[in-house]
């Protein structure tokens, strides 16, 4: 007669996804996914800091096309505080084992969010 009580059954359980608690290994194409998604916040925190303070103070109805950069303090506390510290943190969280591609968008979601606030601030300098 053939056992078929699972109170004796001494195999292991299964790796992986359908352990609760225990995330699965990442793969080779999971980093080099993740190295992608890091470039690309990486790219995106460059053009934010870089380019975002001076398209905040364009004015197309000033004689030299650019507004007074001195009255711009809000952009560019925001632009060399705020913009580093959410590429850093991003590009540090999606390589956490937690982390990953999600922290990578909220932090490319972040990142526009704060290029919206730059541009915002250039356009009400006093």
């Amino acid at each position: 007669m053939e056992n078929t009580s699972t109170a004796s059954d001494t195999r292991a359980p299964a790796p992986g996804p359908s352990r609760p608690g225990v995330p699965r290994r990442r793969t080779a194409g999971d980093w080099i996914w993740l190295a992608v998604v890091a470039v690309a916040v990486l790219a995106v925190g460059a053009f934010v800091g870089v380019v975002g303070p001076l398209l905040a103070i364009t004015c197309p109805s000033c004689e030299d096309g650019v507004r007074g950069p001195l009255r711009f303090f809000g952009g560019i506390t925001v632009a060399w505080g705020a913009v580093p510290i959410v590429t850093l943190g991003t590009v540090i969280g999606i390589f956490l084992p937690r982390g990953g591609a999600r922290v990578g968008a909220y932090g490319l979601g972040a990142l526009v969010v704060l290029l919206t606030t730059m541009l915002i601030l250039g356009q009400f300098t006093t």
